[in-house]
């Protein structure tokens, strides 16, 4: 079967369309899997692997943020980015408790303690802090011995004399390199688990729901409630299954009758939810450069946001679906930093060491700062080596390092240092480093404020992350600006489109 629309796609599952694909995995489209590891990764497969969000059941008081991103606003008061040193944290809409403890430049004694009524904050040590009073990575001055569980100020984990019942490991013997595992680090300890809000359906029918579909389409008119209620509550995987059985039972392509009953941004939304994840990733990049233009936002956004073996597997399936090189097609679409960094990132080559070794991390700070802030001009190149080789948890560490040289946040020193496209894709490394969630958090944002609204964004970052972090991009979205993701999506769509997202989104 052919996917209407899309250039040689060869048919989901490949081979026998009645053969569904293994219990639990998706066929590659064509029928084979991409070199370099099997197709597709785990939903739950963001980085850093053991890292994320706190696991269902509340998120533990206000949530860590990077440096730059919008404030927590005080009520009635548009979301900033960035807070003076020694500001509080900033309280919640009006009527719901107080987030909590101080944000950004938190004094010593530790950062992100519970203000009085805070919001669902840990009794001591800041925002999900592990027993022995690791600090929440909002704030970024000097430690303390207090937030760190032991040792004098400006001692980080791994450089401590001593270590308190609960704290971190001591410093290390003479001649020894301090090295500090994620489980170690303070910011690991607000990074547990990720949650989507699709998840399999129990005691799936694969045919039974071939025939709700079949029903809702069949005749005069289309009944958009019942494709909602069987396609928003059913895992990628098993909507593969669906478009399967639905061409064994009716020797009819699903997706082409699906496109014949729908319209507009309802059908875009409902046709990406039924495309295996990576081919929808190699999908958004190829037409962010086919024809005129460039979509450089969608390219930062899936390049510097993807774990190693997806940016591999997106990579192949550009090449096998769309016939194209990836690489060729960035150069020739691209130009100067912005065009190395994005070469950079499409080798999926980013160091996934969870262990962070804290005399790198300060050589790679000063190096940032020397390349940077430290001189008279920007040695560009400097940055795209930290950024895009160095694992998640160094990047967290160098961010914090660079604070205490530069007493100016890293993300601060690249909007001075640069600008444009190379900016944003720069930035978008640093804050998928620091907070995942919120980097997407923002992207639902900025796709839905001021006038007019940006579906495609908005449908790709929905779709993308709704069996990944989505729960907890949600929660960083009322944090980041007093608002639910559910209310700006009530207030900027319509229709079946609106009765989708809210689906999907858990509504």
């Amino acid at each position: 079967m052919s996917y209407p629309g899309f250039p040689g796609y060869s048919g989901y599952p490949g081979g026998d369309p009645s053969a569904y694909p293994p219990a639990g995995q998706q066929a590659y489209p064509g029928g084979q899997y991409p070199p370099g590891g099997a197709y597709p990764p785990a939903a739950g497969g963001g980085y850093p692997p053991a890292g994320g969000f706190p696991a269902p059941g509340g998120f533990p008081g206000a949530m860590p943020s990077y440096p730059g991103a919008p404030g927590y606003g005080a009520p009635g008061q548009a979301p900033g980015y960035g807070a003076p040193p020694g500001a509080p944290g900033y309280g919640a809409p009006q009527g719901v408790p107080g987030y909590g403890g101080p944000g950004y430049g938190a004094p010593p004694g530790g950062y992100g303690a519970p203000a009085a009524g805070g919001y669902g904050a840990p009794a001591a040590g800041g925002f999900g802090a592990p027993p022995g009073g690791a600090p929440g990575y909002g704030g970024y001055q000097q430690p303390s011995a207090q937030s760190y569980g032991g040792g004098g100020p400006g001692q980080m984990p791994g450089q401590m004399p001593g270590q308190a019942p609960g704290g971190y490991p001591s410093g290390p013997a003479p001649g020894q390199q301090p090295v500090v595992s994620a489980q170690q680090q303070p910011f690991a300890a607000a990074m547990t688990a990720t949650q989507g809000t699709i998840r399999p359906a129990a005691n799936f029918d694969a045919l039974a729901d071939a025939e709700k579909l079949r029903k809702a389409m069949k005749g005069f008119g289309t009944d958009e409630q019942a494709i909602i209620d069987v396609v928003a509550n059913r895992s990628n995987d098993q909507r593969q299954k669906i478009k399967a059985a639905f061409k064994t039972a009716y020797g009819k392509d699903l997706i082409k009758d699906l496109k014949s009953e729908l319209s507009g941004h309802v059908e875009e939304l409902i046709i990406a939810l039924f495309m295996p994840q990576t081919y929808y990733d190699a999908y958004s990049i190829y037409h962010a450069m086919k024809g005129a233009g460039t979509k450089e936002g969608v390219l930062i956004e899936i390049l510097c946001s993807r774990t190693n073996s997806e940016i591999r597997n997106i990579v192949a399936c550009y090449k096998s679906e769309f016939g194209r090189d990836i690489e060729k097609d960035i150069r020739s679409d691209t130009s100067g930093h912005f065009e190395r960094l994005l070469v950079s990132m499409c080798q999926g080559n980013r160091d996934e060491n969870q262990n962070v070794n804290m005399q790198i991390v300060e050589q790679d700070a000063q190096r940032l700062y020397q390349a940077g802030e430290g001189k008279l001009g920007t040695d560009e190149s400097s940055f795209n080596l930290v950024l895009a080789s160095r694992s998640f948890p160094h990047l967290r560490a160098v961010s914090e390092a660079y604070c205490r040289i530069s007493k100016r946040d890293l993300i601060s020193a690249i909007g001075r240092e640069f600008s444009g496209h190379i900016e944003d894709g720069l930035k978008a490394i640093l804050q998928c480093a620091i907070n995942r969630p919120a980097y997407f958090a923002e992207r639902l944002y900025k796709s839905m404020k001021g006038a007019g609204t940006k579906d495609s964004t908005l449908i790709r970052v929905v779709v993308t992350r709704s069996e990944i972090d989505l729960v907890q991009i949600k929660q960083a979205f009322v944090q980041m600006y007093q608002k639910s993701l559910a209310s700006m999506i009530q207030g900027d769509t319509s229709g079946d489109y609106r009765k989708m997202l809210l689906a999907i989104t858990g509504q």
